[in-house]
C-alpha cells in the first residue's frame, strides 16, 4: 500500500549538520502522519520526531531544538534536519508512515504501519 524509501546517512563529525530523505510512493492519501525513529547497537527503536498531515510536530526531548521534521508534498518526500549533531545521535534511523486510523500517539512504534529499510548516521570524531 505504501512504500518508503529513506537515504541520506553517513559519517558526520560531530556538532555537524545531515539531512535524511524519505520518498512515499503507493496510496499516500492513507497517511496520517510520518515518523523518524532511530535504534542503535542493543537497544530498542526509539522515537525522534514525526508529523502529522496537519503539521503539528513531536520532537524527542533528545533532540528538540536541534532536529527538525518537514515534508516536500510536490516530492512526496519527508525530511529530517540534524543539526548540533552528537555521537549519541549514532544510530540507524527509519522512515515510518502511520495511515488513517484512530490512533494518536505518534511516539509509539505500535502506531505505524510501514517502514523504510532504515539508514545509518555515524557522529564520530
Amino acid at each position: 500500500h505504501v512504500q518508503l524509501v529513506d537515504s541520506g546517512g553517513g559519517l558526520v563529525r560531530p556538532g555537524g549538520s545531515l539531512t535524511l530523505s524519505c520518498v512515499v510512493s503507493g496510496e499516500t492519501t492513507t497517511i496520517n502522519a510520518m515518523g523518524w525513529f532511530r535504534q542503535a547497537p542493543g537497544s530498542q527503536r526509539e522515537f525522534v520526531a514525526a508529523i502529522t498531515r496537519g503539521g503539528n510536530t513531536q520532537y524527542s526531548n533528545s533532540v528538540k531544538g536541534r532536529f527538525t521534521i518537514y515534508v516536500d508534498n510536490a516530492k512526496s518526500t519527508v525530511y529530517l534536519q540534524m543539526n548540533s549533531l552528537k555521537p549519541e545521535d549514532t544510530a540507524v534511523y527509519y522512515c515510518a508512515a502511520k495511515i488513517l486510523g484512530d490512533g494518536s500517539d505518534y511516539r509509539s512504534v505500535y502506531e505505524y504501519d510501514y517502514w523504510g529499510q532504515g539508514t545509518q548516521v555515524t557522529v564520530s570524531s
